[in-house]
């Protein structure tokens, strides 16, 4: 069995709840404030970790009470943090959310986050089998160093190209797997898309593996997982349930994906498991704490899902 190694961002998410979002220039009232651990890079590393993978995560974390929060939660999960570094003179990177009926909108600080480098990732001891993943809260010649570390150990290399920003073909081509949502699928084609039919998402998921020559995976919420590569195509059915915060789901869908991927499952029955494991995610409040154990995603698939 491999390992997952994820080279991102640590933060701290402050959560206001209310009614509905506010317009530009308006006020509303919320209902509460709330604290939890998140950040791309943190998320991602629980949800492998929860479900039972040998898991590392490289990053930094400010000397403050965000950060020592944040450091005992992550053990807490079972997250190796031997490559996580304290960094006084930077505030732990903080994401300032407003969850109004299950939908968020989010300004991220990034402070300790922004100063995550190649020497970070440089300490990462990848080997043949083990899975590195990557995201953009932290700077790309960081995530180029560790993608190139990846590369030249054999490892399998997925990047989460979140939040949305254009990126260099340089840092693509050290992608096997890019898992992206259908605005940053939009992005990196550009074109404008927004809930399009699945046929229009796997045409252009087509126009960016013809220059890619990888796996391309796209999440769509509730309408579920479409992936393209190696000549195929995978179409995995939504999960209906009630969502009460979508903050981490798409965290917790890569997260799940490198777990699945290190354990040496096969694409498709990996793609099964992390949308099981993200339509659990979305029930319930915050980020980090609420990526799934192994038996909860097995109680979701059943013993006999006609997916497998």
């Amino acid at each position: 069995m491999g390992r997952v190694f994820v080279a991102g961002s640590i933060n701290m998410d402050v959560v206001a709840t209310a009614e509905r979002h506010p317009q530009v220039g308006e006020t509303v009232a919320g209902s509460a404030v709330l604290y939890f651990p998140g950040g791309k890079g943190a998320n991602q590393a629980v949800a492998a970790a929860k479900l039972g993978v040998t898991t590392s995560l490289i990053g930094r974390l400010g000397k403050d009470a965000f950060g020592a929060d944040l450091n005992a939660f992550l053990r807490a999960q079972g997250v190796d943090l031997n490559l996580v570094t304290e960094t006084p003179e930077a505030h732990t990177g903080t994401a300032i959310i407003t969850l109004a009926n299950a939908d968020n909108t989010i300004v991220v600080i990034p402070g300790a986050n922004g100063r995550v480098s190649p020497d970070d990732v440089a300490r990462a001891t990848l080997a043949e089998g083990d899975v590195a993943v990557s995201q953009f809260e932290i700077p790309l010649p960081a995530i180029k160093a560790f993608f190139r570390r990846a590369r030249s150990a054999g490892a399998l290399t997925i990047l989460n190209p979140a939040p949305a920003r254009v990126c260099d073909e340089e840092l693509l081509d050290l992608v096997d797997i890019l898992v992206l949502n259908e605005t940053e699928l939009g992005l990196l084609a550009k074109v404008k898309l927004r809930e399009d039919e699945i046929a229009h998402i796997i045409d252009v998921a087509k126009t960016l593996e013809a220059g890619l020559a990888r796996i391309i995976g796209v999440t769509l919420g509730s309408r579920g997982v479409v992936a393209l590569g190696d000549g195929e195509h995978h179409v995995i059915t939504g999960r209906k349930v009630k969502a009460v915060d979508t903050t981490g789901a798409g965290d917790c869908f890569v997260g799940a994906l490198a777990a699945q991927l290190a354990s040496e499952a096969t694409l498709h029955d990996a793609l099964v498991y992390a949308n099981a494991a993200a339509s659990i995610c979305v029930q319930r409040m915050g980020a980090a704490p609420s990526m799934p154990d192994p038996t909860e995603v097995s109680q979701v698939l059943g013993p006999a899902d006609p997916e497998l």
